[in-house]
Order: C-alpha cells, then sequence, then structure tokens
C-alpha cells in the first residue's frame, strides 16, 4: 500500500475535486454528496464499533464499513467516462450476508406491534443514527441514479444495510435487557 506523504493539494480550493478517472467537479454535485453521506455512515458505524465489544457484531461492522469504501469508488465513478476499478464492486454474496443477518436477527427478536422511538442503549441508540444516515445516503444515490449509471448492487446493499442497522438496534437493546418505547399516537 502506498503512504500518504502529503493530506492537502490545493486543487480543491476552488469548490471542485477530481472522480475516479480525473474529472473535475463541483463539491456540491450530488454525486459528492452521495459518496460523502456514504462516507459519513461510516464514521458513524466506526464510532458503534468502538462502543461494541469484541466479537461477531463488531467484526460485521467492520466487515461493512470496508464495503462502503467499495461504494464510495463505484459513486465516485463516471461510468460513462471511466470503467469501474475492481475495488468499486461489492465482494459476491453481501447483499445476501445482510439479508441472512437481518433474518437470523428477527428470529432471535419478541414480536412488537408498533413503531418504535429510536433509543434504548447507548450502542442501539447509535445504531439508529447509522440508519437513518443510510436512509439519507439511499436517498442521495437515487436521486444521482435519476440521470447517471450507478450499479444496481449499490442501491441493494444500502437498502439492505439499513434493514441491518434497524434490526442491530433492535437486537442490541434485547442483548441488554432495554425495552423498547413504542410511540404513542396523540391521536390514540
Amino acid at each position: 500500500m502506498k503512504k500518504i506523504t502529503k493530506v492537502y493539494t490545493r486543487r480543491g480550493d476552488q469548490g471542485q475535486t477530481s472522480l475516479v478517472g480525473g474529472q473535475r467537479v463541483s463539491k456540491a454535485s450530488v454525486r459528492l454528496e452521495s459518496y460523502g453521506t456514504v462516507d459519513e455512515l461510516s464514521s458513524h458505524l466506526g464510532l458503534l464499533a468502538s462502543m461494541l465489544p469484541e466479537g461477531e457484531v463488531k467484526e460485521m461492522i467492520q466487515r461493512i464499513q470496508n464495503n462502503l469504501f467499495n461504494v464510495c469508488t463505484n459513486l465516485a465513478t463516471d461510468q460513462e467516462q471511466t470503467p469501474l476499478y475492481p475495488s468499486a464492486y461489492l465482494p459476491e454474496g453481501e447483499i445476501e450476508r445482510l439479508e441472512k443477518e437481518v433474518d437470523t436477527i428477527m428470529k432471535m427478536l419478541p414480536e412488537k406491534q408498533g413503531f418504535i422511538l429510536p433509543g434504548g442503549t447507548k450502542e442501539a441508540a447509535q445504531a439508529h443514527v447509522c440508519r437513518t444516515v443510510c436512509r439519507r445516503a439511499e436517498r442521495r444515490i437515487v436521486e444521482l441514479s435519476i440521470t447517471t449509471k450507478i450499479s444496481s448492487e449499490v442501491l441493494q446493499y444500502i437498502n439492505r444495510l439499513s434493514d441491518y442497522l434497524f434490526v442491530l438496534a433492535k437486537k442490541l437493546n434485547f442483548i441488554a435487557g432495554q425495552s423498547e418505547k413504542l410511540w404513542k399516537n396523540a391521536c390514540d
């Protein structure tokens, strides 16, 4: 791996940055908003991982963070001008892995009806923050896909990831013995 020797380049001082392939675009573009939000999600996941003990859940979070680098590479590539690097593709089976994790967690959780208020333990609350940032990333990616070619696996992965983060929050509360708060409709 090449060592980073310089962090600043001054090339972005005028509000532009380079995509994979070298094309210059505005930092205000929906493309940058898309992969910037995915990067934000990865940072929130890092905070969540720092709260978790060593084990399968923490390993899964770190695996997701690695996959999000692939997603960012995909989103940072204008596929009409630059072919995707191999690092822009998710490893095979990652969408199915998320689905399997969701199914496994759902089987262990007690059945509850109604909408839950995000919260509970610090870890579960952080998982909910991750979920909402993931949903925002999905909205930005959908917006980008209206005008730009986006690999279908990217949207599928981000959509499944938000589902995983929702059930993960529930699991973290369940394991801690923390009851979830149900939304109480003022009209009830």
